[in-house]
């Protein structure tokens, strides 16, 4: 058994369709892209290039709680973990220098266990080395973090199985931030109020 590291990204529930959308602008722009329509809930509909649960095709979340995603993500190769790990496993670069890893596992739980208003982007590494990757990677973290602005998020945590979690975004600003486990369930009394 690996270990499965994970980046948690919380956004305001009706900024989900923009969160899958700058996540399917991460996504391989070669080789064959499987498309899956998602339509969730409230009936907006968004077409990824992922599978869900391996699969392609519609699939209808208008009366679902969560929305697995099988995604595969482009990580530019910028510090030493990303250029060992490049040189490990022999990934072919874009154009931008960056490498496709997957499979990146995301779960959408579309009203978070932390705060109804906010939805969750789980995203979890598939083995140890990504699972790693995940913690020592500046670039990889920058990624989520980006992705975590660009899509309105109020807060960006690494979760590495320990009793502590790491702040890398809050409330519009990145930091480097290690905190009990506890100390989460007080972030979302920092969020911005929602109109639901």
């Amino acid at each position: 058994m690996g270990i499965d590291y994970s980046y948690e990204i919380f956004v305001p529930a009706q900024n989900v369709a923009r969160a899958l959308s700058e996540l399917a602008e991460l996504a391989p722009r070669t080789g064959r892209r499987s498309q899956t329509t998602v339509t969730l809930p409230g009936g907006d509909q968004v077409v990824l290039p992922f599978t869900s649960k391996f699969k392609s095709g519609p699939v209808d979340c208008s009366t679902s709680s969560t929305l697995d995603l099988d995604t595969t993500i482009m990580f530019g190769v910028d510090d030493d973990t990303m250029r060992e790990l490049s040189g490990i496993h022999e990934w072919e670069r874009d154009e931008r220098g960056r490498v496709a890893i997957g499979y990146i596992y995301l779960t959408v739980r579309f009203a978070s266990w932390l705060h109804p208003d906010y939805a969750s982007l789980d995203f979890t590494a598939a083995v140890t080395d990504m699972s790693l990757a995940f913690e020592r990677s500046a670039s990889i973290r920058e990624v989520f973090t980006d992705l975590t602005a660009a899509s309105g998020g109020v807060c960006c945590v690494l979760d590495t199985e320990k009793d502590t979690l790491q702040i890398c975004w809050l409330n519009g600003e990145p930091v480097q931030e290690t905190v009990p486990r506890s100390r989460l369930r007080e972030l979302p009394a920092t969020w911005p109020a929602q109109d639901r």
